[in-house]
């Protein structure tokens, strides 16, 4: 019997399921193992971009090895589809102006156009009580763009 392969995505197709979401995860070398943690994200057509708290485990290891495994997936809840693209690539920090308060802002339309709950703030350091617009004005959180992709890998089933 032959081994059947999962079809690849054309890059319209990869480009409109990271269009379309919004969650991804981002696989950190570690220590002795793999580091993986769920990121929001905006894309602008042409970069991927991150906010993430200024803290936690992440941190020590993007500053020693900010080579990265980026993953955005969709199914259906029976798996009878799916799509997922990976992509192989450097996180490096955005910190001036104006692009970080441009990409700030991003996020503050996604989170409201998308309808997700203020809960999701306390994911970049805010609290949940505070506007939505904090994410903008205050600096609690670091903006990462992934860049240097060296590989795309994008499956879809049949």
């Amino acid at each position: 019997m032959e081994i059947l392969k999962i079809p690849h995505m054309e890059k319209e197709e990869y480009d409109k399921l990271i269009a379309e979401n919004h969650i991804s995860r981002i696989a950190f070398i570690g220590n002795d193992y793999p580091y993986v943690a769920p990121f929001l994200y905006v894309f602008d057509g042409h970069h991927l971009y991150f906010l993430s708290t200024k803290y936690g485990k992440k941190i020590q290891y993007v500053q020693r090895n900010p080579n990265v495994a980026v993953e955005i997936e969709e199914f259906s809840p029976d798996m009878s589809s799916y799509t997922f693209v990976t992509l192989l690539g450097r996180l490096t920090e955005i910190n001036e102006e104006p692009k970080s308060t441009r990409i700030r802002k991003e996020f503050v339309n996604m989170i409201k156009t998308r309808n997700l709950s203020s809960n999701i703030i306390a994911a970049l350091g805010h609290s949940p009580a505070e506007p939505l617009e904090s994410i903008v004005n205050a600096s609690r959180s670091l903006i990462w763009k992934l860049e240097a992709v060296k590989d795309i890998v994008a499956l879809k089933n049949v």
